[in-house]
């Protein structure tokens, strides 16, 4: 733990014009207020904020974010209130303390309870002062290096995973890769111990067998460049098992078929040598076509600056190479929080303006589930630019589409987009746009967002405003039903509903408007009991089993969108399961059949009608169906299913469909409880020494 003087001569090596007494006095204020609080570790609570401070000053930040770390968990975990904190060390400091305050109320509700509204509020004082993100950063650092402290399991995974889903990406997001790279390991440690203990012993075999020749590339690199009269650092670095177990499961692929688990950075004097370098490499080896990516003349919306290039060494090893400045390379590690610390009096409007884009999300979010997965859109980056007709330029995720592009211009335009052109050519709206695309939007004055378009849309931004509108035109539909079920249900009353009894029933059942009354008995969110009671109090005293109220309402149906009565099946095609984004397909006279929003079988399904559909009730089980390729040896499948078995599931059939030796292909049917307990098991699978491939039908 930093001692008081420690922290402020660290403060003012970097800033001698800091004030010393405040500095001072925040660091006792902080031991005084938390006393004899003890961590899970044992160790003094006090000791908490002191190495967040002294992680702030790591990045050089300036003394008033400094004193906010020291006093962050004052409020939430002392008797000291934010007007204490204001009267001891002012308004900037305040506002600060009571920003990353509000982050760590919101952390504490359960998850269903976690309230959009407060979410929305610290977005907008992160994208009014990013001191707030920087020192909620590092807490959340500190404490995952602290985690395994904590004696509950169940409490150590929740933390783990939002740290992986929420602060990881945005410590990316500003580009804090450093701290991004250290939570994603920390993280993923406790959320699949089994891959990270298997991947990082498998990482020691390599560094071992091929840590020379690691060596030997480098140096080969570095004297390419200097015959070329360039003066160049060249490291080699492993990468992290996150990293590679990320690329596994996307890529559908074992350890042994990951190509690039070494890569090479290469630190230069000037921008210009970093291009001359790029051209030198790809004279003195071949390039591998499309793995070029110039982040110098069109840095990231985070600030990172370098060229990117993957070459086929000595013939057959891939080797993956990142050019740079040695000052691209400080600033890359620590992104914003670099920017900040030699232009603190300048707002970066570029490298938060997607800030605003998140708080139109949480505004368009229908519950925590969905806010949750369109901010991991909005925040994870994998980027493609693309122009508009007049020359503007717009970041979007690979794989974007020209409606997500309408999105980031505007809502509106998005919303009343018909078609498109790309580089002057009329395209389908489905096409995934390239770098450099110049895209022209075409729209429609009555147009308006349709359900198909979230089968392919990436922008969280879009799926948010598509799933608004689709439900702001299903809310209508149901609630016309909904005012045909009201008059049966008036009629049956005991005496004559007029508006005056309306009102009241409204007021008893805590509605605002009428509209919300018939939406939610067209969506039997409530009973026929419930509204003849609000209508006429008595009236249901003797209402008894009514048969054709327990046909309308028996036990409630597992699938969100579904009207009344509506029968479903889950098609076998595509095995759905609970997290799986799914439409339904309604046709004349047959149940609903429930797909998967990937499934290739919904092109037949065109003619049908289309449902919007969510998973309600996930307290069952479902079946996901796998095709895993084993190595044809003894053990191999009890391997398979003890790791089924360690993960908490059962296997419902096996079924050995290939041999080609030394492989043996079986399909095999897991029940589950939701899509991340399936891809638990596909990820542990893909790990095991006795699976050479593994993935879902």
């Amino acid at each position: 733990m930093l001692r008081q003087y420690e922290l402020v001569e660290r403060v003012k090596a970097y800033d001698p014009d800091a004030d010393e007494a405040m500095l001072n006095h925040a660091y006792v204020y902080t031991v005084q207020k938390h006393g004899s609080q003890k961590r899970a570790s044992g160790d003094p609570y006090f000791s908490h904020p002191i190495e967040v401070a002294g992680l702030m000053t790591d990045l050089k930040l300036d003394q008033e974010t400094i004193a906010t770390a020291l006093l962050h968990d004052t409020v939430e975990d002392t008797l000291v209130t934010i007007e204490d904190i204001e009267a001891n060390f002012g308004p900037k400091v305040a506002r600060l303390v009571d920003g990353v305050t509000k982050l760590s109320k919101i952390e504490q509700m359960p998850e269903d309870e976690r309230a959009a509204e407060n979410l929305r509020k610290f977005l907008l004082a992160m994208s009014e002062d990013i001191r707030v993100l920087l020192v909620k950063l590092g807490d959340r650092l500190h404490n995952m290096r602290t985690l395994h402290f904590i004696k509950n399991e169940d409490k150590r995974r929740r933390i783990a995973r939002e740290t992986l889903d929420i602060y990881a990406p945005l410590a990316e997001r500003i580009g804090m890769y450093e701290y991004m790279r250290e939570m994603q390991a920390l993280a993923f440690e406790h959320l699949e111990p089994d891959a990270f203990k298997t991947i990082s012993g498998r990482l020691a075999q390599i560094r071992d067998q091929e840590g020379a020749q690691v060596d030997a590339i480098a140096l080969a690199i570095k004297q390419s460049l200097a015959e070329a009269g360039l003066k160049v650092e060249v490291k080699g670095r492993e990468k992290q098992p996150f990293s590679i177990w990320r690329k596994m499961a996307e890529r559908h692929v074992s350890f042994d078929q990951v190509t690039d688990i070494f890569a090479f950075r290469v630190l230069c004097e000037t921008p210009e040598d970093c291009y001359r370098a790029l051209g030198t490499l790809h004279t003195t080896w071949q390039f591998i076509p499309g793995r070029f990516k110039d982040y110098l003349s069109t840095p990231k919306n985070n600030g990172y600056r370098s060229l990117h290039t993957a070459l086929i060494y000595e013939g057959s090893m891939r080797v993956e190479v990142q050019i740079r400045t040695q000052d691209m390379h400080r600033t890359n590690g620590f992104g914003l929080a670099a920017h900040w610390a030699y232009k603190q009096h300048d707002k970066p409007d570029g490298q938060v303006a997607w800030l605003r884009d998140l708080i139109e999300i949480v505004d368009s979010s229908h519950d925590a589930e969905e806010l949750l997965e369109n901010t991991r859109l909005a925040i994870y980056q994998d980027r493609i630019f693309a122009f508009s007709p007049k020359g503007a330029l717009f970041q979007l995720p690979k794989g974007a589409t020209p409606v997500d592009f309408a999105f980031a211009v505007h809502t509106d335009l998005g919303a009343q987009t018909i078609g498109a052109k790309i580089n002057g050519r009329h395209m389908p709206l489905r096409t995934q746009l390239a770098n450099g695309d110049v895209v022209e939007i075409i729209k429609g004055g009555d147009a308006e967002p349709q359900l198909s378009w979230l089968g392919f849309v990436v922008t969280g931004k879009a799926r948010a405003a598509i799933r608004r509108a689709v439900r702001n035109k299903e809310r209508e539909e149901v609630a016309e039903l909904g005012v045909k079920l009201y008059d049966q249900i008036a009629a049956r009353t005991p005496a004559k509903v007029g508006k005056k009894a309306l009102r009241e029933a409204l007021k008893r059942l805590e509605l605002d408007e009428e509209e919300d009354l018939m939406y939610a008995i067209g969506a039997a969110q409530i009973t026929d009991q419930e509204v003849m009671e609000a209508l006429v109090p008595g009236s249901t005293a003797d209402f008894g089993e009514d048969p054709d109220w327990a046909r309308r309402h028996g036990q409630p149906i597992s699938i969100r969108g579904l009207k009344p009565g509506n029968a479903y099946t889950l098609a076998d095609c595509c095995h759905p399961v609970p997290g799986d984004r799914i439409v339904g397909l309604r046709r004349k006279g047959e149940s609903v059949e429930v797909h998967n929003i990937q499934c290739l079988s919904l092109a037949n399904g065109i003619d049908n009608d289309w449902l919007d559909l969510d998973w309600g009730d996930r307290s069952g089980v479902a079946t996901g169906r796998l095709v895993v390729t084993l190595y044809d040896r003894r053990g191999t499948i009890a391997e398979m299913a003890n790791i089924v078995a360690r993960n908490h599931a059962d296997v419902r059939s096996l079924d050995k469909v290939r041999i080609e030796d030394p492989f043996a292909t079986y399909e095999m049917d897991v029940e589950v409880q939701d899509l991340a307990h399936l891809t638990r098991i596909l990820s542990a699978l893909r790990a095991s020494d006795a699976v050479a491939q593994a993935e879902r039908i």
